[in-house]
């Protein structure tokens, strides 16, 4: 399985007329937030694979279809549980807080940023660990009936210490590296951090996660184990 992951930028790579010809052994997208809703309309036609999105601290006008509380002026902290799977005008499937499963992966999203100027999805690490306490059952379930927790975290921000700034809007968040210690996930996706600089990390691990920075686009290959 070949996974196209995007975050934070329309990659004129991806939005393009030869997208079908370029990613056609695509077999599933990741969106790891800051990025149009017509942005992931564009990628899910012209691929026609389904695509999995969190959200981001910027491009958030679509935020209240999914977390109704959500304040899009960054005044409400929203309910943990989306209101709506499906966005039908883009086909995209939204993973906030919750596990979903797609081609026998199981995936589950984390978005937002850490807290900054209190604007909309902006969360302190107490506030993210809360909410990945509601996803325990749910990885629980997993465990017992595919036999392993997870596949794929896809978060917005990094973990901390990992791929992140020093910045009060860059840095990561520390409890995803307590779920990377106790789910131990394959990838950890994410996005947030820009890579202008050649030089700088895209990809580290982080004991058997390995964690993507999937600012532009990068491609992921999946291989089953044994």
């Amino acid at each position: 399985m070949r996974i196209l992951c995007v975050s934070d930028q329309v990659d004129l790579v991806v939005y393009s007329s030869s997208i079908r010809e370029r990613f056609k052994d695509v077999d599933l997208v990741l969106s790891a937030g800051d990025l149009p809703m017509d942005y992931l309309s564009f990628i899910v036609s012209g691929l026609n694979k389904p695509l999995i999105f969190v959200f981001g601290n910027h491009n958030l006008e679509e935020l209240a279809y999914y977390r109704p509380r959500a304040d899009v002026r960054g005044r409400t902290v929203d309910s943990p549980f989306p209101s709506r799977d499906i966005m039908e005008s883009s086909g995209a499937v939204y993973a906030g807080f919750r596990v979903v499963r797609e081609g026998g992966l199981l995936v589950a999203g984390l978005g937002g940023s850490r807290w900054y100027n209190g604007g909309a999805n902006q969360f302190t690490n107490l506030q993210m660990a809360l909410r990945i306490l509601l996803l325990i059952p749910a990885l629980l379930w997993n465990r017992i009936f595919f036999g392993r927790f997870l596949d794929i975290l896809l978060t917005h921000a990094p973990p901390e210490g990992i791929h992140d700034q020093p910045d009060p809007c860059h840095r990561g968040f520390r409890p995803f590296l307590w779920f990377m210690r106790t789910f131990r996930p394959r990838f950890l996706v994410h996005g947030h951090v820009h890579l202008y600089d050649r030089e700088a990390a895209r990809i580290s691990t982080y004991l058997g996660t390995t964690v993507v920075n999937a600012f532009g686009h990068v491609l992921l290959d999946w291989e089953n184990r044994t």
